[in-house]
């Protein structure tokens, strides 16, 4: 017997692994995500993409030879609670990275717990340039999803095509992301159209339950278009009050909006009510009319399996990617830890249903341009659709 635990030390030694550990330890990932409240509607689509990705590589072997475990936990879309969560994991579930979060107030709150305890960190939707930016970004932060200047061009992008436009309102939520957003969307309409005048910028709260009077107050500037950053759960509380106040009426359906109302999860969740007309974004469509990349309709397909959907989500492919990402980084590092892992994603490149995507050595984040289009309702179809989705912008925005 004594022989048998000196020859199991000895090989333990020889390979590096700690006594008590083997080949079949798992690869711990944190994945804190609001599960419910307002924001769930795309909480739990994004939960479900990163669990597909790691049935999927666990059902190929895995990760050096282990497989990944990913740990879900409701964060509610609370920055305290998200924080409260991403510690748990770390020091009583032993985790050795984290992904997840959703919103701009909870990601760069969980950036700083990465930082603290040099874990990495892949945030797969937070827009707001404060994750990453000169001031905040360390070695473990990594951003899947756009940033808010990358939205923000696109946005201005599409309004810029409105000649007859002069005058633009906003209307965005009041925390982090939505005041980068109408920053981002601003600061390129200038240079786009320095003849449009914004008149006037609203700021109601996140998950607020009645936008009535922001919507007299704005429609009071008789804006001749509206730049809007509203999503999930408060999107549709909007919609819902501003259709009968004849908002969408007044500008036309002169709205554009870049906080993803243009997956048929938001779509679904406003049905009949969706307002039609205006445009809308998704980081995946889902439905595609023509030119749809096989690896996307093959994702789309095993999503619907996975998830026993009838029509899968639109948000699910950033949860999907955050994995695969993750996942590519540990086997260029040839390690599961953190600083080897950190080191290794910085230009990585990974493949996915939408095309590859490189991490940037110097943000740490990915071009990731969304798909951007008129939203119509489709006979065939019980929700609103993206017609003819776009992919825009083309490029970073330019200093």
């Amino acid at each position: 017997m004594r022989l048998r635990y000196c020859l199991g030390v000895a090989a333990a030694v020889a390979v590096g692994m700690p006594l008590g550990a083997t080949a079949a330890d798992s690869i711990k990932i944190g994945f804190p995500i609001p599960l419910s409240g307002p924001t769930a509607v795309y909480g739990k689509p994004v939960l479900a993409g990163a669990e597909m990705a790691v049935k999927e590589i666990n059902d190929n072997g895995g990760v050096l030879g282990r497989k990944l475990e990913l740990l879900s936990r409701d964060s509610k879309a609370n920055a305290d609670e998200a924080v409260r969560l991403s510690r748990e994991m770390i020091i009583k579930d032993n985790v050795d990275f984290l992904a997840g979060t959703l919103t701009s107030a909870e990601a760069p709150a969980v950036s700083t717990v990465a930082k603290e305890n040099k874990i990495v960190f892949v945030a797969p939707t937070s827009k707001s340039t404060i994750l990453t930016d000169a001031q905040h970004i360390h070695p473990y932060i990594f951003r899947i999803a756009s940033n808010t200047d990358v939205e923000g061009l696109a946005g201005a992008t599409l309004m810029s095509r409105w000649k007859e436009v002069k005058k633009v309102a906003t209307v965005a939520p009041d925390y982090a992301y939505g005041r980068d957003s109408i920053a981002g969307f601003t600061a390129s309409l200038k240079k786009l159209r320095p003849d449009i005048e914004i008149v006037d910028s609203q700021w109601p709260k996140l998950g607020e339950p009645d936008f009535t009077a922001f919507i007299t107050a704005q429609m009071s500037k008789q804006p001749d278009a509206v730049y809007c950053s509203l999503f999930a759960g408060d999107f549709v509380t909007f919609s819902k009050e501003a259709t009968p106040l004849g908002f969408f009426k007044a500008i036309n359906n002169r709205l554009i909006d870049g906080a993803e109302i243009g997956t048929p999860d938001e779509a679904q969740a406003l049905g009949g009510d969706y307002p039609y007309g205006v445009i809308g974004d998704s980081y995946d469509p889902v439905i595609w009319n023509g030119n749809e990349p096989p690896e996307h309709k093959k994702f789309i397909e095993d999503l619907k399996t996975f998830t026993k959907s009838q029509y899968a989500s639109g948000w699910s492919i950033v949860g999907y990617q955050a994995i695969y990402a993750l996942s590519e980084g540990i086997k260029k590092a040839g390690s599961a830890k953190s600083d080897d892992v950190a080191k290794a994603l910085l230009g990585l490149s990974f493949d996915t249903p939408v095309g590859k995507r490189t991490f940037s050595e110097k943000s740490h984040e990915t071009f990731a341009p969304e798909y951007w289009g008129v939203m119509v309702k489709d006979p065939s179809l019980p929700f609103a659709l993206m017609k003819d989705p776009e992919l825009l912008p083309a490029s970073f925005p330019s200093n």
